[in-house]
């Protein structure tokens, strides 16, 4: 691996984190609006916890942490590397403040570049996991975008986090096209996840046969308009549409549209990065949880496509959409269809209708690092394609993500499927 070049990414991944923090006050750093969610100020922290711990500690004989409480105050959930402050009270950890988390990540930041070029053996075997760090940090890059938009519309005030960029999030888009195109994929042997020769997590792999049935994909993702009707044709009142778990929970959390849509006198409004504005009804809908996109497939008539269904149909296409880079911070439109699915990658999470295991031949690494996918493989979905808030570089075909099939405060969103 190049270390100059490792060097420079290091440099850049770390810079972004620090602007996307820029638009909060020290107080938005601090909040926390619900346990699923972490304050800004954490995830700065965290970040810069997971280079010290797993890159600067390791192989260094009498290393001195920056602060030693802050092994227990930013570690996630690394059980084998110790105690950890509990997940629904970092919003209370008002000690250290924000500027010494800053003072934290710039000392890391010393660490890990002097150590990187000072070549070696030793900068030599932390090269890959400066690499796997990266990526672990442009994940919190979209959470902080997604925990931060959960509590700003949490303020009856509705900030907004930023302006939008170049009419980017503001603007509305190309009208949608006919909801009723679909893109027809012979069945047979196919071969899914990551192969090798440039990074990927561990739960990519390894890459393996899968049988798929004759099976079509909907040529863009569900829209707003589309779930609107959804909405008033009794969708969250009709429990014949509705997993049974998904039919409870709605129930129970009294949900009666998706997360940050707001109900007034002219119309649906929906609350974005930008600030609240009218619901666009030609946008692709997103923030829904499983239970919803599941329950809006049924009343389509449709499903959900399964993950190799989705690799299937994404491998041989590029990585190309409306990433973190863009700047809109929210679904853009889709282009004019030319018979090919659209939208595959950024814009939204798409559900799947697959469960989160671990693919044949599976083995989570040894150590700590272990601990990063493999534990989580159990009552979780998998969604697949990025965002517009994740980054560009992170996303590929066989990029798996995974949440519970509640969560509602990422920007996930609906592809539609049925058989043959």
């Amino acid at each position: 691996m190049d270390q100059t070049a490792l060097a420079a990414r290091f440099r850049r991944v770390r810079s972004l984190t620090e602007q996307l923090r820029e638009p909060l006050s020290v107080e938005d750093c601090q909040a926390q609006s619900m346990p699923d969610a972490s304050p800004t100020k954490w995830h700065l922290a965290h970040t810069s916890w997971f280079f010290e711990t797993f890159v600067l500690e390791a192989g260094q004989p009498g290393f001195q942490p920056f602060d030693p409480a802050y092994r227990v105050l930013f570690n996630s959930y690394y059980q084998q590397v110790g105690s950890q402050h509990p997940r629904p009270q970092r919003g209370l950890l008002t000690r250290p403040g924000l500027d010494e988390v800053l003072a934290y990540r710039a000392h890391v930041d010393a660490a890990v570049l002097d150590l990187l070029a000072g070549g070696g053996r030793r900068a030599a075997a932390a090269a890959p996991i400066v690499d796997l760090g990266l990526h672990h940090e442009q994940q919190h890059q979209e959470l902080i975008l997604t925990d931060a938009k959960h509590l700003l519309a949490s303020s009856p005030l509705r900030p907004a986090y930023r302006r939008a960029t170049n009419g980017a999030a503001a603007a509305p888009g190309a009208p949608a096209h006919s909801g009723g195109a679909w893109r027809a994929y012979d069945g047979g042997a196919r071969h899914i996840g990551h192969g090798g020769g440039d990074f990927a997590f561990d739960n990519e792999t390894p890459r393996h046969a899968v049988l798929i049935e004759p099976f079509s994909l909907g040529t863009r993702l569900v829209t707003n308009g589309e779930f609107a009707a959804f909405i008033a044709d009794g969708g969250y009142r009709r429990p014949e549409l509705w997993l049974s778990d998904g039919w409870a929970t709605a129930r129970a959390r009294a949900w009666s549209a998706p997360a940050y849509w707001e109900a007034h006198d002219d119309g649906w409004y929906e609350y974005t990065l930008t600030g609240p504005r009218r619901l666009d009804p030609d946008t692709p809908l997103c923030h829904v949880s499983l239970y919803e996109a599941d329950a809006y497939a049924s009343w389509a008539g449709a499903r959900l496509p399964s993950e190799a269904e989705w690799e299937t149909a994404a491998a041989p296409r590029p990585v190309r959409g409306n990433f973190l880079e863009d700047g809109a911070l929210h679904p853009r439109n889709a282009e004019p269809p030319d018979g090919d699915a659209r939208q595959l990658f950024g814009d939204v999470w798409e559900w799947t209708r697959s469960p989160y295991g671990p693919y044949p031949g599976y083995r989570a690494p040894a150590g700590a690092l272990g601990e990063y996918n493999g534990k989580f493989m159990c009552n979780q979905l998998v969604l697949r394609g990025g965002s517009c808030a994740t980054p560009r570089e992170h996303v590929r075909a066989t990029y798996r993500n995974f949440f519970p099939p509640d969560a509602r405060w990422q920007f996930s969103g609906i592809r539609l499927a049925k058989d043959g």
